[in-house]
């Protein structure tokens, strides 16, 4: 099994020890791949979703199929890692990934179907972009009634190394795009709340009115329409 180090250092006696913590750890996150690949399974996705719950921007997903004998020091739930170790890891995953697809469904979707079959169509987006074509899908407790076996987990990218991987590409994947349209639409801050609806963002969304990324079904009860 490659392990590769998100920050190589010295190995001192100390960064040995913390290097068999972290196998220790991310093998135990293989617990859902790990039966499917003893089953002869060799292409495995996780899917994650990332920008439900913000009043701008558009929900992006990730399918992510990793190599199984491939483990990647700091792999965890997107919210539990920091922005700087997303960005590493970023490239190191698509780096070290068999394949892995985007797909994204912006405002208009969203206000047009729903935020959860808006999010649902990006997921299949994102399967139609690998490059291999999938023989099971861990998904973060979300079915997309495909012709594909499918595993459902809730919170599912804190337990399954392969959901994990693919929020951590969906949130440094949308956090850029929602960097981008700050110098856009520089009012709401968008490159500190990425689309969320925080104190600020609020204000400036009552005194500037919204922007044409803002999802109009979101806002409704915020400018009391």
């Amino acid at each position: 099994m490659e392990f590769i180090e998100l920050n190589e250092k010295k190995l001192t006696e100390a960064r040995i020890k913390k290097i068999e913590s972290e196998k220790e750890r991310l093998i135990k996150m293989q617990r859902f791949e790990k039966p499917l690949y003893e089953n002869g399974i060799k292409y495995i996705a996780g899917i994650d979703e990332v920008g439900r719950g913000p009043l701008a921007g558009p929900v992006v997903t990730c399918a992510m199929v990793l190599k199984p004998d491939v483990l990647i020091e700091g792999i965890n739930d997107s919210k539990k890692v920091t922005e700087k170790n997303r960005e590493k890891l970023f490239d190191i995953i698509i780096n070290n990934c068999i394949s892995y697809g985007i797909g994204m469904a912006n405002e208009k979707v969203i206000d047009e179907i729903n935020i959860l079959n808006a999010t649902k169509q990006a997921m299949v987006e994102a399967l139609g972009n690998l490059d291999v074509t999938p023989q099971h899908l861990l998904i973060d407790a979300v079915e997309l009634g495909l012709n594909i076996p499918t595993t459902a987990l809730i919170k599912g990218d804190a337990f399954s190394i392969s959901i994990a991987a693919a929020s951590i590409v969906a949130k440094v994947t949308r956090d850029r795009m929602m960097v981008a349209y700050d110098e856009i639409y520089p009012e709401y801050g968008f490159s500190k709340n990425k689309g969320y609806g925080t104190a600020e963002h609020i204000a400036a969304l009552k005194k500037y009115g919204p922007c044409p990324i803002h999802r109009k079904t979101f806002i409704k009860g915020i400018l009391g329409e």
